[in-house]
């Protein structure tokens, strides 16, 4: 007999739940192609890593927490994945997020009672996507393999033999593949060698580095025109002539000029005409993007996406701690530059004109240069107790920093959308 349906009921939160400072982080999913599929969305609330009280509350607070953020807003109309309790999966708390976009993780600690396998089923129905995660073939799953879209396996706690035992036993079940803990390029290798499909975690960032690698010649070009943007008072012939010897760059630049995130009433047809019409500040910054999407040819779209979001939230985030937001921003935009030209740090250094503080910050020396991009990093890989040490050394609002995330979000969307 099927299990009546309960309608959620909307309540109060707790006091601190209502006005204690909420996180979420974001991690890409990827295709075999560097195509992000989706993200799956970690919660947490407050300044603690964990959830205080029972299982329903925490459940009802993450459900809280993706109403309040918007999903779609959070991950650009992905498909959004998100771990779920049993209490949200039988109680049905999850209705009140958008099937079409959304995917439902069976967290690895629940058992398939009969009682949750029917409000799976119910869910599916309904158009949910259903999740195994952290998944290890135990007795009594065949009921939610057979209705699961997707089986997530953790290689960090999972070794080939065991893997390749899963993979013989899900034989002939029509499920992607999903490798989570993802870090290194072997790794991607191994899981694409052993039939996962998708991939999640930041392999894509630590790319085979090429030592003794040159920097091509147009990139040096590109190295010399972000030396005359950083000038306080640029050369504005010199700029201009250095940009049009790179056609995809003026391109590029041009389409961003005449976008909407740069907000200009005129069109322009000419690099000079740029510079006089959108001013030097916001030529810097158009200039830097354009840079930045040439830097990235070839590699997967999502590293992009994680440089305009970190330059973004720097520049936002720089006053709370009374930092040059030029330089943050230019900070944030090159913290992902050896993993788009597959170059050490240390190669690049010389090349980029930069503080020594600044340089610094990118060889990963802790400083208040790096307070922000280190707090978005940890961020990104849900770190929380580095961001919380973060944001107790230097003084900084929590709330203040998740605004500037949100909205560096927004902007990155756009800026993919132009460049």
């Amino acid at each position: 007999m099927a299990t009546p349906v309960k309608t959620p009921v909307c309540t109060v939160p707790e006091p601190d739940l209502a006005i204690g400072l909420r996180y979420v982080a974001r991690q890409p999913i990827l295709d075999l192609k560097g195509k992000v599929h989706g993200y799956e969305l970690l919660f947490r609330n407050g300044p603690k890593a964990v959830f205080s009280g029972d299982g329903d509350m925490a459940t009802r607070t993450m459900i809280d927490n993706a109403v309040l953020f918007g999903l779609g807003r959070l991950t650009g109309n992905l498909p959004v994945f998100l771990n779920c309790t049993e209490e949200a999966l039988i109680g049905r708390y999850v209705n009140v997020l958008p099937t079409g976009m959304t995917v439902l993780e069976i967290l690895e600690t629940i058992e398939p009672s009969p009682e949750l396998v029917e409000a799976c089923r119910q869910l599916k129905a309904s158009g949910f996507r259903l999740a195994l995660d952290d998944f290890r073939w135990r007795s009594g799953m065949e009921p939610l393999v057979e209705i699961a879209d997707y089986i997530k396996v953790d290689f960090s706690i999972s070794d080939e033999f065991e893997r390749r035992l899963l993979l013989k036993k899900l034989r002939g079940v029509t499920v992607a593949l999903v490798a989570e803990k993802i870090e290194t390029q072997e790794e991607f290798k191994k899981a694409c060698d052993e039939g996962f499909t998708l991939m999640q975690g930041y392999y894509f960032c630590r790319p085979v580095l090429l030592s003794n690698h040159k920097v091509p010649a147009n990139r040096l070009l590109h190295v010399e025109i972000l030396r005359l943007l950083r000038d306080e008072s640029m050369d504005m012939t010199a700029l201009a002539a250095l940009v049009k010897r790179d056609p995809s760059l003026t391109y590029r630049l041009l389409r961003l000029i005449n976008s909407p995130i740069c907000a200009m009433r005129q069109e322009v047809q000419s690099v000079q005409a740029a510079l006089i019409a959108v001013g030097e500040e916001a030529f810097r910054r158009m200039a830097t993007l354009a840079i930045t999407s040439e830097l990235n040819t070839g590699q997967p779209m999502e590293l992009l996406r994680m440089a305009f979001v970190r330059a973004r939230f720097c520049e936002l985030s720089s006053t709370f701690c009374g930092l040059n937001n030029a330089e943050q921003y230019l900070l944030g935009m090159m913290s992902l530059l050896p993993a788009m030209l597959r170059v050490p740090i240390s190669e690049l250094l010389p090349l980029l004109p930069l503080r020594d503080e600044i340089r610094q910050a990118l060889a990963g020396e802790n400083g208040r240069e790096r307070a922000l991009l280190g707090w978005l990093e940890g961020h990104e890989q849900g770190n929380w107790d580095a961001c919380d040490a973060i944001v107790e050394k230097y003084a900084l609002n929590t709330g203040d920093l998740l605004t500037s995330y949100e909205d560096a979000l927004q902007w990155a969307e756009d800026a993919l959308r132009s460049a």
